[in-house]
């Protein structure tokens, strides 16, 4: 015999006590939306948007919301949709947070999860700051690159998220590869770091009204070279690490990560050297952006990878 409250029992069940694959669904849904906010971010740039609303917290100067005239309608909307975008990746940090504590999972869990929280209300900030210099190009980098970093921590809360708490942390690679899972993902903050600079340099400010105003005033060549150089040193040292990992009859799933990774990165590549013979037409910035956010991730599992508690329960 059932009863009417019979869905309803099962779904404050499942909250009251969150399941593994409930946790681990929220914290999908948190590293997508990491990675998809700075997609949007993109869109925003390259349609010159960046100033459809033109100030912060507000939309326009009296208005949280977009005024009609102030801004062409559909600047507004991009910028204001981005903004949206926020609240949403709030929710899904609060569910993940919420989960793993009713859940009463160990302190590394818990502090990455605060750690996302936290670094969306910083990087709502450091957006708002954005728009009230102008989207000078040092604004905007330090926006994007925080956004990496949150990607990295949703992508290892994932990781982490399916481990027993009660199990001891295994070894899981050499010393050798673990050191160069950690040099490569140095490297790869160097790419992050110089293309932000390419951006900069580069011919779209994020709104046409600011025009080259504020922009970085280096040559854009040889930024993209420097920005090359970084791209095949974090390559090189990737590709070392798949080396050792095949060498060392690694395990499988990990393994496999790197071999995504790697075909990540040649997606990247290939991507960046368009843009570099083409002159950065708008179509390519969403999808670079998009693989920025898919490297960064598969470079955090891959590291994770590496140390683990097993076993992992999914």
């Amino acid at each position: 015999m059932t009863t009417t409250d019979g869905a309803p029992s099962r779904l404050r069940a499942a909250w009251d006590q969150p399941s593994i694959r409930l946790q681990r669904i929220f914290a999908l849904l948190l590293l997508l939306g990491q990675g998809g906010i700075t997609v949007t971010g993109s869109l925003v740039r390259v349609t010159g948007s960046g100033l459809g609303c033109d100030t912060w917290p507000l939309c326009h100067e009296g208005s949280l919301v977009p005024v009609p005239g102030a801004a062409p309608w559909i600047h507004q909307a991009i910028e204001f949709g981005n903004r949206l975008l926020t609240f949403v990746l709030s929710a899904a940090a609060i569910a993940v947070l919420v989960a793993v504590i009713r859940a009463g999972r160990r302190r590394e869990i818990v502090g990455l999860a605060i750690a996302s929280l936290a670094g969306i209300g910083v990087q709502a900030v450091i957006g708002g700051i954005s728009v009230l210099v102008n989207l000078h190009w040092w604004a905007v980098a330090i926006h994007f690159l925080p956004s990496m970093i949150l990607v990295w921590i949703a992508a290892l809360l994932y990781m982490r998220i399916a481990e027993s708490d009660d199990a001891a942390p295994q070894q899981r690679y050499s010393p050798t590869a673990r050191t160069l899972t950690v040099l490569a993902a140095v490297a790869l903050s160097l790419v992050l770091i110089t293309g932000t600079m390419v951006t900069g340099s580069g011919p779209h400010s994020g709104d046409a009204g600011v025009g080259m105003e504020g922009r970085l005033d280096l040559d854009t060549r040889m930024l993209a070279y420097v920005h090359a150089g970084a791209m095949y040193v974090y390559l090189f040292t990737t590709l070392v690490t798949v080396y050792l990992l095949r060498r060392e009859h690694a395990p499988k799933d990990a393994f496999r990560t790197s071999l995504v990774l790697v075909g990540a990165l040649l997606v990247q590549w290939a991507v960046g050297v368009t843009q570099f013979y083409l002159g950065v037409p708008r179509w390519t910035v969403p999808i670079h952006i998009a693989m920025s956010s898919v490297v960064v991730a598969f470079c955090a599992f891959l590291y994770a990878h590496g140390r683990r508690r097993m076993p992992t329960l999914i």
